[in-house]
């Protein structure tokens, strides 16, 4: 069975409404709750996947937030052994930093609805051409400038980018696929967490958008799955039983 390894950074973020999408496929998946001090994943090659989702953090913080440096090595790791690796939002920047991308903590507060536009390397990529016109939710803990060499697969209705793929086996959204309004309700209500002023505003537009946002979550992970072919069993290391020596001789 396909088993996706999904690296949490907040109470209220979490895969929303991609898990229904993700079981459906017959595919598992396990949290790793960096905020609760969870280990990340020991082994790459143990999963088929790995997501990274959203935060209230920008990768910045590594000096509150320690185990940002740690997911970078994840990162790697997966990367290395040929996994997919998706992030959204925070998860989307912290690929993009890995790719050599440069941070910016402002807006940190990076959310608004937008228009989906092709970018430069949108034409032909299937993800691209499937969102393209559509409106999205982008949300993330501050922005990036891609590295030189990568190129937006789409833009925002100010040539901003909101996705971008590091390399055949990654995608980096700044856009959210599996965010609902029950999603923002809930980090509305946890303690002690800053969100953007005008969250108000942004709970009653996704209300008004909810059958929209579904039709785009469907359409983002049907071409996620077609473009790092996320339906494909990696090759995992075997799991051995160990034989039992009762001190009996066969006959």
């Amino acid at each position: 069975m396909k088993h996706f390894a999904v690296v949490q950074h907040s109470y209220s973020e979490f895969l929303g409404t991609l898990e229904d999408q993700l079981e459906k496929r017959a595919i598992s998946y396990s949290y790793f709750r960096v905020f609760l001090n969870q280990e990340l994943p020991s082994s790459a090659l143990t999963f088929d996947a790995l997501f990274l989702l959203g935060g209230p953090m920008s990768p910045l913080e590594t000096d509150k937030y320690p185990w940002l440096t740690q997911e970078l090595q994840t990162i790697a790791a997966f990367r290395k052994a040929g996994r997919p690796v998706v992030g959204f939002g925070l998860g989307g920047l912290l690929l993009a930093q890995y790719e050599g991308a440069e941070l910016q903590l402002e807006p940190y507060h990076n959310a608004y609805f937008t228009t989906a536009h092709l970018g430069p390397a949108g034409k032909g990529d299937a993800l691209a051409e499937a969102v393209a016109g559509r409106t999205v939710m982008v949300w993330s803990p501050g922005t990036a400038i891609l590295p030189p060499g990568k190129e937006a697969l789409l833009v925002d209705d100010d040539g901003r980018w909101i996705a971008f793929r590091p390399d055949e086996g990654s995608m980096s959204l700044l856009f959210r696929p599996e965010m609902k309004p029950g999603l923002i309700e809930d980090i509305l209500m946890e303690e002690d967490r800053e969100v953007p002023e005008h969250i108000g505003e942004l709970l009653e537009e996704a209300r008004q958008r909810w059958p929209e946002m579904q039709q785009t979550t469907d359409q983002t992970l049907v071409a996620l799955v077609r473009e790092l072919s996320l339906m494909s069993e990696r090759r995992k290391p075997r799991v051995f039983a160990l034989k039992v020596d009762t001190g009996e001789e066969g006959g």
